[in-house]
């Protein structure tokens, strides 16, 4: 079976971590299959592109659906003539993204409006410029005094704005990229797990003792799921270095945009201001219009930030949802393959299969030759108590066993052994007490580390199967790492949003107090030269 890559999520860094974390499982899940105790060909319970099974599809058995975040998701949907949407978050539902679109709505229309207001406006200049003659100026001190406080307080709003909205992408960059760094953390430990457990099976393979190893069919079965393994290890690793760097460049660029956007509208506000303190109007006028267009283009922004604010926080209440519920049926399932205990059970039992053959291996050897009495000549001279035998943790059927009385333990055998070792002469027969000779120990040492290492990685597997590993790795970044991309995303389209109604308004203020400081210095002027003639015809009178 080939691997299948998750779905991406667009516009959400948050779910894009998520794309890391689903690879561990599809890597895994589309790489074995066990049916009693024998590995073979993946067969069910296991996730492709054209079968999935869920965990909810029998409603018979108690399980049901569930609709991820349903109070968060329930906005109006442009597509049903803006009715409510109830289908909660899923990112294979056209009507899903609409809803989470719908919300950046006012923003959008806020930038077309400013955008063709200003045209008609700009139009209208032109053609009153053109057409209209010049009648004298009015002049109002309030009208200028007004102007001129608005001006700058707009100016103020706007340096506010930027400041925020550079803080907040720094911010939000950082706690992005600790997201990431931690989705990667465990992706990776996931392959080395993987990788140890593929080591031992392979070592498994050729590990026996006087030269009695396990069963040939177990070790076929071994060499394949050792190719499985590897192949799914290798792949999400390199899936996982791919997705990061991917990742990195959206963000990297994403940060130059906003840092780009925070300081042009900065320096498009401080110049503003100042040409119209200094009476620049023909500078003024050039900013307007460059204004124009980036105001529009900012509010567009803020607008997509805004959905992805929502975005972001339907994904990591998904989330949650979905660890809370683990029996239920949901739109995460379409992503996330996870199979039912009953397969993940059959999986383990290639593990406790060796397991179970290998000490089998080690207590024949200890019942038939090392614990028998043989006759002088015979075997290589073992003498002294009995050697105990190692306790196997599995019965035949792979269930779970107490040890009896008298074995020994995986945890301690080889330490208990160490006291049943005899010392050799150059024929390899014992010369002393003992029935183990060195290299005898030696290689029973080698089958309980085996062993041990196959029995340890038992919970390792499930956890990996049965998704407690991703629900783990769900609630971490729900708990730790979503309040803060949902925070300082907020901040980013809050400071845009700022930015771009101080701007908007500012532009405004720089032709009004443009016009009153014009009208100021024409009046002055005129006032001047007529102070001037009514003195000159008093003196001639």
């Amino acid at each position: 079976m080939s691997y299948t890559k998750p779905k991406a999520i667009p516009l959400t860094v948050a779910v894009l971590s998520l794309l890391l974390v689903s690879a561990v499982s599809v890597s895994f899940v589309n790489g074995t299959s066990v049916v009693d105790g024998v590995v073979s060909e993946p067969i069910y319970g296991v996730v492709s592109s054209g079968s999935k099974r869920f965990l909810g599809e029998n409603n018979a058995t108690g399980n049901s659906s569930l609709v991820l975040a349903a109070e968060r998701t329930h906005r109006r949907d442009p597509l049903e003539d803006r009715s409510y949407y109830t289908g909660g978050w899923n990112i294979s539902n056209e009507h899903y993204w609409a809803s989470v679109a719908y919300t950046g709505a006012p923003l959008f229309i806020i930038a077309l409006f400013w955008f063709v207001a200003c045209a008609i406006c700009l139009l209208l200049v032109c053609i009153c410029c053109c057409c209209c003659r010049r009648g004298r100026y009015g002049y109002s001190r309030t009208a200028y005094a007004l102007s001129l406080t608005f001006l700058t307080a707009f100016t103020i709003a706007a340096i506010i704005g930027s400041v925020f909205l550079y803080t907040g992408q720094g911010k939000f960059h950082d706690g992005t990229k600790h997201t990431l760094d931690y989705v990667v953390q465990q992706a990776r430990s996931t392959v080395d797990g993987l990788r140890n457990v593929s080591n031992t099976l392979a070592v498994a393979k050729h590990t026996g003792v006087s030269q009695i190893f396990i069963p040939q069919n177990v070790q076929n079965n071994i060499d394949k799921v050792d190719a499985k393994i590897n192949s799914a290890a290798e792949t999400l690793e390199n899936e996982t270095e791919k997705n990061k760097k991917d990742i990195m460049i959206i963000l990297d660029f994403v940060r130059r945009i906003l840092i780009i956007v925070a300081a042009v509208m900065l320096g498009l506000a401080a110049l503003g201001f100042l040409f119209s303190i200094l009476g620049l109007q023909v500078l003024v006028y050039i900013l307007v219009i460059i204004g124009w267009i980036l105001v529009a283009v900012t509010f567009i922004l803020c607008g997509l930030f805004l959905v992805l604010h929502n975005a972001t926080g339907d994904t990591c209440v998904a989330m949650d949802d979905w660890v809370k519920h683990p029996s239920a049926h949901t739109a995460l399932d379409d992503i996330i393959p996870c199979v039912d205990p009953a397969t993940a059970q059959d999986t383990l039992s290639q593990s406790k299969e060796v397991t179970y053959q290998l000490v089998g291996v080690s207590n024949r050897i200890i019942t038939n030759i090392s614990n028998i009495n043989p006759p002088s000549g015979v075997g290589y001279n073992q003498s002294g108590p009995l050697v105990p035998n190692l306790c196997n943790p599995f019965n035949s059927d792979k269930t779970d066993r107490k040890c009896a009385s008298g074995e020994v333990e995986l945890s301690n055998a080889t330490q208990v052994w160490k006291n049943y070792v005899c010392q050799v002469s150059a024929s390899n027969v014992c010369s002393t007490v003992g029935r183990l000779t060195p290299a005898m120990y030696d290689q029973m040492t080698a089958v309980v580390n085996v062993s041990n290492g196959l029995y340890h990685s038992g919970p390792f597997l499930k956890e990996l199967l049965d998704c407690t590993f991703l629900r783990d790795t769900f609630t971490v970044i729900h708990d730790e790492h979503c309040p803060d991309l949902s925070r300082y995303s907020k901040w980013i389209y809050i400071g845009l949003a700022l930015v771009s109604a101080a701007v908007m308004l500012s532009l405004i203020c720089w032709v009004l107090y443009a016009r009153e400081r014009r009208h100021r210095k024409y009046t002055k002027l005129v006032d001047a030269t007529y102070g001037q003639e009514s003195n000159a015809g008093k003196s001639h009178g």
